[in-house]
């Protein structure tokens, strides 16, 4: 049944983000584990998005909390672009435009898949806050209507100690290039 977790699946998967959280104290000042767990284990079909994220080499880990609304938020923090998102069009409409030489799919159409969503400008530059990501890769980011309605898209990387924010066509791919999501829990 799609978006189900097995319960081992569930053990083994929370398992290896409690690995990851306490391996990488900066990205969750304050944050408790105890505290994820138990949000955790209370969203199952949230924990499928998650796999999905792991299964695809983006390594999520929690990167804040939002008082607010009691939410987790957990970023790819993988050190290059997730291996298994690389050599993906924008959108469906880029893909859809394509003749030849289609890409296997588009990152919105992956992300959608997975439960997740592309990272905005501002949450890449707050990733690149916690390390140093995509100093040889790129990815693809949330793109500005007004942007991608002239046919375009943005993605960003990490080079000369900067974030460096580029647009491309949108139906453009590259072996080099993935894209990065985020999931609320």
């Amino acid at each position: 049944m799609k978006n189900k977790i097995s319960e081992e699946e569930q053990q083994q998967l929370i398992s290896i983000l409690k690995v990851r959280f306490e391996k990488n104290p900066k990205r969750h000042q304050n944050i408790e584990w105890s505290k994820v767990d138990t949000k955790l284990r209370a969203n199952p079909e949230k924990l499928w998005s998650l796999l999905q994220m792991e299964k695809t080499e983006g390594e999520p880990d929690v990167v804040g909390y939002d008082k607010n609304n009691d939410e987790y938020l957990f970023f790819d923090c993988t050190a290059e672009s997730p291996k298994a998102r690389r050599s993906l069009c924008y959108d469906r409409k880029a893909l859809d435009s394509r003749k030849e030489h289609k890409p296997k799919n588009s990152a919105v159409d992956m992300a959608d898949e997975m439960g997740i969503a592309l990272l905005t400008e501002e949450q890449y530059r707050q990733l690149q806050e916690l390390g140093d990501f995509d100093t040889k890769t790129s990815s693809w980011i949330a793109t500005p209507d007004d942007v991608r309605k002239l046919g375009g898209a943005v993605f960003c990387d990490f080079r000369y100690g900067r974030v460096f924010l580029y647009h491309n066509g949108a139906e453009s791919y590259y072996a080099a290039r993935g894209f990065r999501g985020y999931l609320k829990i």
